[in-house]
This record gives structure tokens, C-alpha cells and sequence, in this order.
């Protein structure tokens, strides 16, 4: 096996399952920059989640990181100190692989290299500006952000441009750049990424607080006389209730605009839809679950079962060749 096929398939499932998933379905042509674009990601996010290094070192190594991705220098890059301060084996595995997955990425054509450098410039962007936000942050002083725009914002910068890079990506090697004037179908591809990382901050909010970030606006929290301190008590629930199903609500308009993405990309060839939807639908069943529990009470994040998840591939698998089956897959699981 050689190196790319190594990082693309053991190293990539070992760090994320569920996208593997995704990956893994995917025609041939797509699988490399997606998986390299997604990999690199995932080392950015581990080396901003290492809380035992100071915000300073974690941004100076993402900056390094993110100079040697856009080939700003050729300086060789060491997150060998970053890795030894991992407890999961698979993320230490992942940062000391790292010069492999740039030798990876300088082997790309130029198209790949251009789509996976937008991107990663744009996603080390929004998890450099959450290390500077929340700097002074922790479990006595929360700190949230300002408005609804920087939520938007934040959204876009780590999830939403995912969207488009996939489109791209997938534009050019499959629909022979068919989408490039439907503007309403990459608004949508935002909408996608955008909602998913809305449900992943609506069900982390207790274990957010207890670091001290609150990714609810302060705005939007001032509206039903809140705020961020006041979510660290669980008898809040009944205060804070109103809002989190407003916010819910919003996610899982976002995600409705992933599936009018969805059903709006050329249904050949068929496994880009089915790799579209497994996230979006369970998401959507996420969000089902948190109407049904107070977040607030929970240990750890809400998550959809194994089991449930298997079934949501099958159903897929089962519905994908008849289009008025497919069409109203999302709302069966809304």
C-alpha cells in the first residue's frame, strides 16, 4: 500500500468514521483531494483543541501549518511537540504524519492544490480567530461571541466553505462544470455546512460552557434576559428553552437547504447523493433527539445510536433508484 492510499483510507478512518463513510462512497476521481482537504482539517482542529499548550503556541503552529499548506515557505514543519500532548493515539498518529500529507498535497494537480488551499485557508482562518476570541476563557468566565453575524460567520468559516469545496471539486471531475452558473445550489451547499456545524454547537453547549465559550450571541441571548453565565445553571432550562428550540429550528432550516442541494446535483453519479446524505439526515435526527432532552443535564454530547445509523444508510441504499421515494427521505426523518 503505498503512502497516499495509507493516509487517504487507515489513517482518515481512524480520525473520523462517520466522514470516512462518506469518503468512501464517493467515485474514484473525488475520493483524493476531498480526503487530503478533510485530513489537513482535521490536524488543524486537533492542534487548536490541544488545550495543555497556550493559545499562543497553538496559534503560532496553526500559522506555520497554514504558511506550509498555501506553499508560502518550504521550512520543514514538527507538530511532533503537538502530538506527544495527545491522549487519542489516532490524532497523535495524525499530526506526526503530517509531512506526508503535505508531500501529498504537493503532489496534487494544480486544480486540487488551488480548491484544497482555499479551503484551508479559510477554515484555519475561523479556528485561528476561536483561539484568539476565547483566549481569556474558561469554566469562570464565559465568554461569548458579540452577534448573530459573527455566529454566521464562524459557521461559514469552518463548515460552510466545506460546502463549496466540495462543490468545486465535484463540479469539475463529474458534472463537467454544470452547476457553475447556479448560484442558488452553492448558497445551498453553504446553507449545508453551515447547519451542521450548527447542530454540532447546539448539543456541545454544556460541555462549551465548562471552557468557557458560548457560541449563543450575546445579542440573540439578550433577547430573552440571558446571559452566558446563566446557562452554567441547569435551572435555566426552563429560561433558555424558548431560545435553544428557536435555534433548533434555524438548524434544521439550514439543513433542509442541504437537501434542496442534494436533490439539486445531477443524480449520476448516484453515490455523490448518498454521500451527501448520511450527514444531513443524521443531523436531522440529532436534532429530533435534543427536542426530546435537556441539553443542559447531559454528561456528553447527544449522539444518534449505531443502530439507527445503520438503518438511515440502508434506507438510502434502498430509496436512491426511485426519485419520489428519494425526495421524501428528509422529511420521513424530520
Amino acid at each position: 500500500m503505498n503512502v497516499g492510499s495509507d493516509l487517504l483510507k487507515d489513517l482518515l478512518k481512524s480520525v473520523s468514521r462517520s466522514f470516512y463513510l462518506s469518503l468512501r462512497v464517493l467515485p474514484r476521481s473525488v475520493r483524493k483531494p476531498i480526503g487530503l482537504a478533510y485530513l489537513l482539517a482535521r490536524a488543524s482542529d486537533t492542534i487548536t483543541d490541544t488545550e495543555i499548550l497556550p493559545v499562543e503556541e497553538r496559534v503560532t503552529a496553526l500559522r506555520s501549518f497554514g504558511d506550509r499548506i498555501a506553499g508560502e515557505t518550504e521550512i520543514p514543519l514538527d507538530l511532533k511537540p503537538v502530538a506527544s500532548h495527545q491522549g487519542d493515539p489516532a490524532e497523535n498518529r495524525l499530526l506526526v504524519r503530517i509531512p506526508e500529507a503535505l508531500a501529498l498535497l504537493e503532489d496534487c494537480n494544480a486544480f486540487d492544490q488551488k480548491c484544497i488551499r482555499k479551503v484551508l485557508e479559510t477554515i484555519i482562518s475561523g479556528q485561528e480567530l476561536d483561539l484568539t476570541r476565547f483566549r481569556l476563557a474558561d469554566e469562570t468566565h464565559v465568554v461569548a461571541l458579540e452577534t448573530e453575524e459573527e455566529l454566521d460567520d464562524y459557521t461559514f468559516r469552518v463548515a460552510g466553505c466545506v460546502g463549496l469545496f466540495w462543490t468545486e471539486v465535484c463540479n469539475h471531475y463529474l458534472w463537467k462544470d454544470s452547476l457553475i452558473e447556479n448560484e442558488t445550489v452553492y448558497q445551498n451547499a453553504m446553507a449545508f455546512g453551515k447547519g451542521l456545524q450548527l447542530v454540532n454547537i447546539l448539543r456541545d453547549i454544556p460541555g462549551d460552557l465548562k471552557n468557557g465559550r458560548c457560541y449563543l450571541p450575546q445579542s440573540l441571548l439578550s433577547e430573552y434576559r440571558l446571559n452566558p453565565e446563566d446557562l452554567l445553571n441547569s435551572s435555566s432550562w426552563g429560561d433558555f428553552k424558548e431560545l435553544y428550540f428557536l435555534l433548533l429550528d434555524r438548524a434544521e432550516s439550514k439543513l433542509e437547504r442541504g437537501w434542496e442541494y442534494t436533490l439539486a446535483i445531477p443524480p449520476r453519479p448516484r453515490r455523490v447523493r448518498l454521500a451527501c446524505s448520511w450527514p444531513l439526515l443524521i443531523g436531522v435526527r440529532t436534532l429530533k433527539l435534543l427536542r426530546i432532552t435537556e441539553v443542559m443535564d447531559q454528561c456528553s454530547p447527544v449522539r444518534v445510536p449505531r443502530k439507527e445509523v445503520r438503518r438511515i444508510l440502508a434506507a438510502t441504499i434502498v430509496r436512491l433508484p426511485i426519485q419520489k421515494h428519494w425526495n421524501t427521505l428528509f422529511r420521513d426523518y424530520q
